[in-house]
């Protein structure tokens, strides 16, 4: 093809000749689609040519009639629906929802015939003439002439609402005619359906569940009460899914929380003999889980719950903690308080599915009345002993992790950490010396625990024990070893090597050792001062324990298990017969409260009563006699005689351990105050008082009159200085 050839230009033009239409066209084409309508209606529609229609339809729209066309379809349709309208409306009854349904279904079947003849009309005509639809019409038309007809609009208003009424009171209906029946208002619009059925519908059942509800709370405890309001919950959320609209399920479950639950809350949870302190107390827990699952829909009701659940764990445990009987036995009172944190830790993950703020509130209740106790450090230590040293026999090794961790939990609540670590450490040290405690791995995981919770700092000194522990044991074998010759026959000595500073201050009681054993503790003295340069060793005979082999006036021979003091006491007797309470304490120089414990274990424990007392009393007085008891008999061999339990301190001694922890906090007090100032320069004097006591709150609360004299304590000493301008300022002096 040549390029430079000229394109030619294609032209479509009109005919030349004009296309006359016939004048009565468009009415004959209209009477022949208006008898097809009616025989639509009339059912009829088999013997129609749907294609010839569509011809016409098409024709009349193209030659211009589409307005014809589409008004003579308004007015026949109307036709219609004024006539089922009025059939509608003459059934009687139960029949009237079956006629509007039957109708409802016809009009929509001829309007889907309608439409598909009219379908060139539906897209051509009506758009550009900005019309309604023809199936929007039909919709319209049906809405304007039937459902909003006078005479069916109340009707079917009142007949679906007494319906929904009877199935709640526990008839069964045909909810397949209710859901044709919704399912068309909601076709009709969502205007139709919210305005004509859920607005009164709403109210209506808002009315009914007020009354319900104010019937139910006089005649039901709390818990029937909850059961009867999640069945019609329940029952609403049914009702919804098998017949109304899916939007409408929040708005009458909403109807349902406010009048059965929000407007009764407080009353169901104060509910005398019901309500939610009787069910915690009844571990009713599948009746809680209901009370959680029902309040958590409306505003407010978790923390309803949480309150009064709060406020019974605090109270409860108050009178606990403060009730003098139950501090008796520091066991059984930690005991109580691990049981009652399994009691509400069991209901919180059953019954309020681990609901974290539940599990806040439960913690912060036990911190508060765990800490109204002073005592509860040391109880909490006592509780370990006692389990470390016999409590935990045949246990497996899960079970004794799973009680470590429980008391863990019980360790976080304290306020006093240090005060526990003071206790725990008397303790502790007790076990390790007269080796009673049942398993060391449970020792050394509960410090591993501690040292995880508090830090190295807080262990290093527990660790210390094991490991001087482990080195008095080397030790020992190097003494027999280098020097188990020269020994003989003689006692056989078992010395623990205690680093000062790790182990609890003991005050140094001195006391006169048997001759026998003042000889064999000088060897080892030398042997350790020669294999150790530059160390001290002094007895701490108040810790120590002996094994001597006794042969009474009868023949009897028993090995006793016995303290150092004992043994120093029993040891006088073997020359002499009888001996006062003043001779023996100038013989021994034991002081005179642990001689008096020590002759009481000794003379007054039925079944370990080695000596006789003259006279015979409980307690030891300064004028009494003591001789060996030559009747003394027992079932077993080996007699244990005043075995050290940990027992729960004297108010003396409570005294002293409170000051020695009041003293071991006022350097912890000034390193936070110097460590803050020296990072921050300048501060004022509530702000390092609330950053101190932030700092220290890991292991103790500390006072604020403390804080402030460490301040000052650290002024005297040039660490700090007080503003000239600003007596609440202070300055950080390099």
């Amino acid at each position: 093809m040549n390029s430079g050839q000229k394109k030619r230009n294609f032209q479509i033009e009109a005919f030349k000749h004009k296309v006359v239409v016939d004048p009565k066209y468009a009415e004959k084409t209209w009477k022949i689609l208006e008898h097809a309508i009616h025989e639509i209606y009339n059912h009829n529609a088999s013997g129609l040519s749907f294609e010839e229609l569509y011809r016409n339809a098409y024709n009349m729209v193209l030659h211009k009639f589409g307005e014809k066309l589409y008004s003579g379809l308004v007015s026949t349709m109307t036709f219609h629906l004024q006539t089922m309208s009025k059939c509608i409306e003459a059934a009687q009854g139960a029949l009237f929802l079956d006629e509007l349904n039957t109708k409802w279904n016809d009009h929509n079947k001829a309007l889907q015939m309608i439409r598909d003849i009219l379908m060139y009309m539906d897209r051509t005509f009506i758009p550009s003439n900005h019309k309604t639809p023809v199936h929007e019409l039909g919709l319209n038309l049906w809405r304007d002439y039937v459902i909003h007809s006078s005479k069916i609009q109340p009707r079917l208003l009142d007949t679906v609402l007494e319906l929904i009424l009877r199935e709640r009171k526990g008839e069964v209906i045909n909810r397949g005619l209710m859901r044709n029946i919704i399912k068309m208002l909601m076709d009709l619009g969502p205007s139709v359906y919210q305005e004509d059925f859920e607005k009164p519908f709403l109210e209506v059942s808002a009315d009914f569940y007020r009354a319900e509800s104010q019937e139910f709370i006089e005649c039901s405890d709390c818990g029937d009460y909850l059961k009867k309001a999640e069945k019609r919950l329940n029952e609403e959320i049914d009702r919804v899914s098998h017949y109304l609209d899916a939007k409408t399920e929040p708005k009458i479950t909403n109807v349902v929380e406010k009048e059965m639950i929000a407007n009764h809350m407080h009353r169901l949870v104060h509910m005398e003999n019901s309500g939610l302190v009787k069910m915690l107390i009844d571990d009713k827990s599948e009746d809680l889980g209901r009370m959680y699952n029902l309040f958590r829909r409306v505003s407010n009701g978790l923390s309803t719950i949480r309150d009064v659940m709060t406020s019974h764990i605090r109270d409860t445990g108050k009178q606990l903690v403060t009730d003098p009987e139950k501090s008796k036995n520091p066991v059984d009172f930690v005991d109580t308080l691990l049981q009652k944190r399994d009691k509400y830790d069991t209901i919180i993950s059953s019954a309020f599915i681990n609901d974290k703020t539940f599990q806040n509130a439960l913690s912060s209740s036990f911190e508060y009345f765990i800490n109204l106790n002073p005592r509860s450090p040391e109880y909490i230590s006592l509780f370990v002993d006692d389990k470390l040293r016999k409590g935990l026999k045949g246990v497996k090794d899960e079970d004794i992790e799973a009680i470590l961790d429980k008391v863990m939990i019980l360790f976080r609540y304290l306020q006093e950490k240090d005060v526990f670590e003071k206790y725990y450490k008397q303790h502790l040290a007790k076990r390790l010396l007269s080796a009673k405690t049942v398993s060391d791995d449970a020792e050394r995981s509960l410090i591993v625990k501690l040292k995880t919770e508090c830090g190295y700092q807080f262990t290093s000194k527990l660790e210390g024990m094991f490991t001087d522990m482990k080195t008095s044991q080397d030790t020992m074998q190097g003494f027999y070893a280098a020097c188990g010759a020269e020994l003989g026959n003689g006692p056989t000595l078992v010395v623990q090597i205690l680093t000062t500073g790790s182990w609890p201050t003991q005050s140094s009681n001195t006391c006169n050792l048997p001759a026998e054993l003042l000889a064999l503790c000088e060897k080892f003295r030398s042997y350790y001062l020669g294999t150790h340069t530059g160390r001290r060793l002094s007895w701490q005979t108040n810790m120590g324990t002996a094994d001597l082999r006794a042969t009474f006036g009868n023949g009897q021979k028993y090995e006793l298990n016995v303290s150092t003091y004992q043994m120093c006491v029993l040891m006088l007797f073997n020359n002499i017969e009888s001996l006062s309470y003043r001779e023996i304490e100038q013989a021994t120089e034991i002081p005179s409260s642990d001689l008096k414990r020590c002759l009481q274990s000794l003379a007054c424990v039925k079944g370990k009563n080695v000596l006789r007392k003259e006279p015979m009393s409980k307690d030891i007085g300064e004028e009494d006699a003591f001789s060996v008891n030559d009747n003394f008999t027992s079932k077993l061999r080996k007699v244990k005689i005043g075995t050290v339990v940990a027992q729960k301190e004297s108010e003396p001694e409570k005294q002293e351990t409170r000051q020695r922890v009041e003293e071991d906090r006022k350097p912890q007090i000034e390193a936070a105050i110097v460590r803050i100032m020296k990072s921050r320069r300048v501060l004022d004097h509530n702000n390092i008082i609330a950053e101190v006591t932030k700092q220290l709150q890991p292991r103790f609360l500390a006072n604020p009159g403390e804080i402030k004299k460490r301040i000052e304590s650290l002024i005297e000493r040039d660490f700090l200085e007080r503003d000239n301008a600003d007596r609440r300022m202070y300055r950080y002096l390099a």
